[in-house]
């Protein structure tokens, strides 16, 4: 049976669905005539989050390459996210892929990794000599890369094609608004978003402010090392995507305040999003008064809330690690983030 004749808008195959996720105004967080306040919705990739961008990148670019073959085991380390979006491309792809996650990892991330037939491995202690997990994380993917042969590290935390894969994010956002975005505000992990991002901007002179969005206790811009609850919000090592210049100001967000913003976003714009988004929009709440009045402002927002059910949105893991309930309606206090500029 012959193929039937498909339009231009029908896609080949799940991967190319990724990207061309949603702009959307945020109504109920200022008025028209304060600010355009916008959300991108990265949670509408088929993978659901920003990290599908950069795993589809990776894979594909390797697999043109020839930096990977049929039989080649893709190794990665993953809070969560680029876990998934690994999965899903291997899946595609059939390729075998080991994640190595941590204890901060939602289950419900591991459960879709395993679904997309990824083998998991949990490290349960953090390194010997940083106390970090991420340090853990990386030490095993380099154990088992030389134990198998024919392996292959995607390594999202020094990878340019992670970062290039987000020129493509922010081409949409500035074609959305006619490249008037005049405040930008992203959350960092790896800094391949921010890295991406920035780099557009730059390389194409748009007139937009870029707010790092950091977690307190990532080291990241020079925070202080802390202990940390939200995967994929900072990190306890200096990824090598990062420069000092990626971006004018750097807003760090308390665990409980990204409870709070993705609290908020639940209940007053109906939108469920992760623990990083939460801190954007928290982020994005610290400095709003300070903005100039009629512009242009895109909060990314990274991934979806499903993942943080049994976390960010449950009264009882809240209660347990921060002695209170945030009510829904609570705003961002003046202590809660700290501002620096780059």
């Amino acid at each position: 049976m012959s193929m039937p004749k498909l339009s231009d808008s029908v896609g080949a195959g799940i991967l190319s669905a990724i990207g061309s996720t949603p702009l959307v105004r945020l109504a109920k967080v200022a008025r028209d005539d304060e600010l355009n306040v916008f959300a991108k919705l990265e949670a509408l990739n088929p993978g659901g989050s920003v990290k599908d961008r950069s795993a589809f990148n990776i894979i594909n670019k390797a697999l043109k390459s020839g930096a990977i073959g049929p039989d080649t085991v893709i190794i990665e380390s993953s809070s969560g996210n680029m876990g998934v979006g690994l999965a899903q491309a291997c899946s595609y792809f059939g390729l075998r892929l080991i994640c190595i996650v941590d204890p901060k990892t939602t289950l419900q991330n591991i459960r879709l990794m395993e679904a997309y037939g990824c083998e998991v491995e949990l490290i349960t202690e953090p390194d010997q000599i940083t106390g970090e997990f991420l340090q853990a994380r990386i030490n095993r993917v380099k154990t088992l890369r030389s134990r198998i042969k024919n392996s292959y590290w995607p390594d999202q935390y020094s990878n340019l094609d992670n970062s290039s894969a987000h020129h493509q994010t922010m081409r949409e956002m500035a074609a959305s608004l006619d490249s008037k975005v005049d405040y930008l505000f992203c959350a960092t992990s790896t800094c391949g978003t921010l890295r991406g991002c920035a780099e557009y901007v730059r390389q194409h002179k748009l007139p937009t402010k870029v707010y790092a969005v950091d977690a307190v206790g990532s080291v990241i811009f020079g925070g202080k090392k802390a202990q940390r609850l939200i995967p994929g919000h900072g990190a306890a090592l200096v990824p090598p995507l990062f420069q000092t210049d990626l971006a004018d100001e750097c807003i760090q967000v308390t665990d409980l305040d990204c409870v709070v913003g993705c609290r908020w976003l639940a209940r007053q714009e109906a939108i469920l999003v992760g623990g990083s988004s939460g801190a954007v929009f928290m982020a994005f709440e610290h400095v709003k008064d300070q903005l100039e009045p009629g512009s242009n402002c895109v909060l990314v927002f990274a991934d979806r809330g499903e993942r943080y059910l049994d976390t960010i949105y449950s009264d009882v893991w809240v209660k347990d690690h921060f002695g209170q309930i945030p009510a829904p309606w609570q705003t961002i206090s003046e202590e809660s983030c700290l501002t620096a500029t780059y």
